[in-house]
């Protein structure tokens, strides 16, 4: 690896990506010469609401002013992932103490198929701990308001996706 850019990658099925997410990429950016945005394409044990596509297009929107952010979709083991575009680092962020159990099973089996490849963990910064792709989904599917939990396009794709189910309810007060 000895040449090559300090790469990391930021795996994620990011449905829909949030701004606690792009607070993370944007803080790996500001550490690793070259971020590659893994969006996962059909997440194991998880329906996701967007296409793959669909997540790719909603964060190269968000990160199109970080020019050393690529956003990629792919469909294999994380560590296969980072090895295919020379990067010797996952970068994950973690708000509460059940992510980190997750992580730390996950970096386990990374290390065992890896161990070249390291995990960094950042802690998520504290208004961003509460906010999960999960919960978003939930919120917008009620009617709640997600400006301030996701980036412009992907409010805007809710409310278009929910106003033909219930017309006249807004998701978000941008209109």
């Amino acid at each position: 690896m000895k040449g090559t850019p300090l790469t990391a990658i930021c795996p994620g099925s990011y449905d829909p990506v949030t701004l606690g997410h792009l607070d993370i990429i944007q803080r790996a950016a500001e550490i690793f010469e070259r971020v590659v945005v893994g969006v996962v394409r059909d997440p194991q044990h998880k329906q996701t609401l967007f296409p793959a596509e669909e997540r790719v297009g909603f964060l190269r929107d968000a990160l199109a002013g970080v020019g050393n952010v690529e956003v990629e979709i792919f469909s294999e083991l994380v560590v296969d992932f980072a090895r295919r575009f020379g990067a010797r680092t996952i970068f994950r962020g973690l708000r509460v103490t059940s992510d980190f159990e997750w992580e730390f099973q996950t970096n386990h089996l990374n290390r065992t198929l890896a161990p070249d490849v390291e995990t960094v963990y950042v802690m998520a910064r504290p208004h961003f701990s509460f906010v999960s792709s999960s919960g978003v989904k939930e919120i917008a599917t009620f009617g709640g308001n997600v400006d301030e939990l996701v980036p412009e396009s992907v409010a805007r794709r809710f409310t278009e996706m929910f106003a033909a189910v219930r017309p006249g309810a807004p998701v978000s007060p941008r209109e």
